[in-house]
């Protein structure tokens, strides 16, 4: 078992003594499931991706703007978010680390169509 708080320690000192000022460890991978701290420094931006077919994420410290359709939205350490379908994008508003939880592949059941065989 992984703790978080551990984590959440190794992954910001890693991003501030990176010349990105970011780092990010994989910790869970389970088929389609992945779990990732991601550390930022302050001022540090995650340019606009794609989103995982379903994906959340959770604040563990510090401050970040989760950016993408309307403008995006504010998280604080506690917080947790839906990441937007469309492209997003993250910046950290002071140190930060985030609990990005991402499901790669969604069956076609679980989105509502139902096939038959």
């Amino acid at each position: 078992m992984d703790d978080l708080n551990a984590l959440t320690r190794q992954q910001l000192d890693d991003a501030r003594a990176s010349a990105h000022g970011r780092s990010a460890h994989l910790f869970l991978h389970d088929g389609p499931l992945r779990q990732t701290v991601i550390a930022l420094v302050a001022g540090t931006v995650l340019d606009e991706h794609n989103a995982p077919p379903a994906s959340s994420l959770q604040v563990l410290h510090g401050r970040v703007r989760l950016t993408g359709p309307g403008g995006g939205q504010e998280l604080k350490a506690g917080q947790v978010a839906m990441i937007p379908h469309e492209r997003h994008g993250l910046e950290a508003l002071e140190d930060s680390a985030v609990l990005m939880t991402a499901v790669t592949e969604v069956s076609a059941r679980v989105r509502g169509v139902v096939t038959t065989g």
